[in-house]
């Protein structure tokens, strides 16, 4: 059985957008070649599609609401302790080597030692998309739809830095600690926008390879919520027909560059020995909605957003598995505790996927994902149960959708007296969880508290806001 666990995560990698997961195009065979070595999860889900609260999820195993993390400004900061607060506590080594956009490095957030790591921007991160009640105004400029195409970027050297420093762990250090077991994080920036990539990755995805993204059309029907988000988040608008292949394109290309960070990083854990004692563990902290109603990057619950890649590969974990059971990040948290021994400290309700690989599908268990974040004008709750999506809007209508003969999530049944039934034992699954309405208006106050401590809405909203975290050394840009 393994000892040791690699954590290998992308930031932005929709689940689609890999060769395992079924896309037709897109070339990512080192992750293809872990899930044939392992168990491929075809209904994983992040606790929230944005960065912050997703990773504060992952680093807890617990739901946003319950650790009051919920969003880009309220950044992890170690008071609720997680995996690898248990760890360092039992005396096992773990450290992180990337992106973890936790609120500092000072933070007491479980790594013995975090290289080259990015956190929220000066500690204080997104302050902008905290105001709420109206909204702020809509964006004036798109870092999305104008840094696009073949070439180079801070995150492309970032990356490159990020995998460097792995196998040189791997190769160097990770052979000290043979006694105990280990766990690494590693943790990719790529494929999160700007969407510049690499020539020779480019050059990968010629134009006419690409479809227009679904809904794109100016008159599709959108959600009232989602159409009040489009429209603060407007990136779609700065975009042209050609600008915007170009900018699949360069997704598609840094979908396969990060790839081969991973193939290194892969291939320096077999280098030092350490495959037959390691469990490898390959996600994202969430998907990208990449054009499709005219939405770009996270920040709702349809597939590509929410959806995440989630593979587990090692010892114990039969080749070549499809996992139909559905899972999250929390269980990404569990899987960890389980494999270095400290099963004991996984928050119940949560379950390690090693185990779950080697069960049949549960059909009956049920998934929660939450959304507070920039563009939110009240909060948005997802359950995952069998075939069913249910998204729920707080002072909106619902959207129900069965993902198995609709899984474009392109008819809503919410309103078909058909699924009455299937409506009503979802509204009964996030309510026994969660009251939508308390969870919104605590996060909300929280939001408003943090505003008025950065000096007011007006005094926010002067400063800007900004699109993206810059990585390590590089100067933030607001606008």
């Amino acid at each position: 059985m393994p000892k040791n666990v690699l954590i290998i995560m992308a930031d932005e990698h929709q689940q689609k957008a890999s060769g395992c997961y079924g896309h037709p195009f897109v070339k990512t065979p080192a992750i293809d070649r872990l899930a044939a070595s392992g168990a491929r999860f075809t209904n994983a889900y992040t606790n929230s599609p944005i960065c912050v609260p997703a990773r504060a999820s992952f680093a807890t195993g617990r739901e946003v609401h319950d650790i009051g993390y919920w969003d880009n400004a309220l950044a992890y900061d170690g008071r609720v302790q997680g995996w690898g607060h248990a760890m360092q506590e039992a005396g096992m080594h773990c450290l992180s080597i990337g992106k973890l956009h936790y609120r500092s490095e000072q933070d007491p957030t479980g790594f013995d030692r975090q290289i080259v790591p990015l956190h929220i921007v000066e500690g204080k991160g997104a302050v902008a998309a905290s105001v709420k009640r109206p909204l702020g105004p809509p964006i004036k400029k798109s870092k999305l739809a104008s840094q696009i195409g073949p070439g180079d970027s801070g995150y492309i050297r970032y990356d490159q830095s990020i995998a460097e420093h792995t196998v040189d762990w791997l190769k160097n250090e990770a052979p000290k600690h043979k006694e105990r077991p280990w766990a690494l994080f590693c943790s990719f920036v790529c494929p999160h926008f700007p969407l510049i990539a690499p020539p020779a990755f480019y050059d990968l995805y010629p134009h006419s390879l690409l479809e227009r993204p679904k809904g794109s059309a100016p008159d599709y029907p959108r959600h009232p919520w989602i159409e009040k988000f489009r429209q603060m988040q407007c990136h779609d608008d700065f975009f042209t027909e050609e600008t915007r292949r170009v900018a699949i394109a360069s997704y598609y290309a840094l979908c396969s560059y990060m790839d081969s960070n991973v193939a290194r990083v892969l291939q320096a854990l077999e280098d030092a020995g350490l495959r037959d004692d390691t469990l490898i563990v390959y996600t994202a902290d969430h998907g990208e909605n990449l054009g499709t109603r005219r939405l770009w990057g996270k920040s709702n619950m349809y597939e590509e957003s929410v959806a995440i890649p989630m593979i587990v590969s090692g010892p114990g974990v039969p080749s070549g598995q499809v996992v139909g059971t559905p899972v999250t990040l929390a269980d990404a948290a569990a899987t960890i505790l389980e494999t270095v021994g400290l099963a004991d400290r996984i928050v119940p309700g949560y379950k390690s996927m090693r185990t779950l690989a080697n069960e049949p599908d549960d059909i009956e268990r049920a998934v929660l994902s939450q959304y507070h974040a920039t563009g939110a004008d009240t909060a948005v709750f997802m359950i995952r149960k069998g075939r069913y999506k249910y998204i729920h809007y707080v002072e909106y209508a619902p959207e129900l959708f069965d993902e198995v003969a609709d899984p474009e999530e392109e008819r809503n049944l919410a309103d078909d007296p058909a699924y009455a039934d299937v409506l009503k034992s979802l509204v009964a699954e996030l309510h026994s969880r969660l009251d939508p309405v308390a969870v919104n208006a605590a996060a909300q106050a929280a939001q408003a508290a943090l505003v008025e401590a950065a000096g007011g809405r007006e005094a926010v909203l002067a400063k800007g806001s900004f699109q993206g975290t810059p990585a390590p050394g590089e100067k933030i840009e607001y606008t």
